[in-house]
């Protein structure tokens, strides 16, 4: 056996990272831990708002048709479900977000944002747009920004397909 293979639990060999492969992957690691928890940091200090409940505002007020299943906004978020019903029960305490049934199924819940939850989603957008530019987008050049996308477009099917 080489350096480069191990036997994993199920006893199939797998590929060990190269050098080449850890340093391109640490940084990787870095970067989605730590992230979220500046975002969080900063949003919840500005408006009083924390990064996960934020992108569910994102996500409502960005819908044409106002609503949105519970389960679609849990796959848009990427949230777990229970996760999801925890936040929304936040947020609708607030007043910024309304729980309805479905007129065909009243077993499936829909969530919408109310004019309140539209108000928060402005002031909160500016500090989070302010932090976006200058953590990930000010620091990299036009060209680099692309190749940001791109890569992020060709792995993001991978992780959406493995939840």
């Amino acid at each position: 056996m080489t350096d480069a293979a191990a036997v994993t639990t199920e006893g199939r060999l797998a590929r060990r990272l190269d050098d080449a492969e850890m340093d391109a992957w640490l940084p990787v690691i870095r970067f989605v831990q730590l992230l979220p928890q500046v975002l969080d940091r900063t949003l919840k200090e500005e408006v009083g708002l924390n990064h996960a409940r934020y992108a569910i505002l994102v996500t409502l007020g960005g819908q044409v048709s106002g609503a949105v299943t519970m389960t679609e906004l849990a796959r848009i978020a990427g949230l777990s479900r229970s996760r999801l019903s925890h936040a929304i029960d936040s947020l609708e305490e607030r007043g910024w977000v309304e729980r309805t049934s479905c007129h065909s199924d009243k077993r499936t819940l829909s969530a919408t944002l109310t004019p309140a939850g539209r108000d928060m989603l402005r002031a909160a957008a500016p500090v989070h747009v302010e932090q976006i530019r200058e953590l990930v987008l000010d620091p990299l050049s036009d060209e680099e920004r692309g190749q940001l996308a791109s890569i992020l477009t060709k792995l993001l099917p991978g992780v959406t397909a493995a939840l």
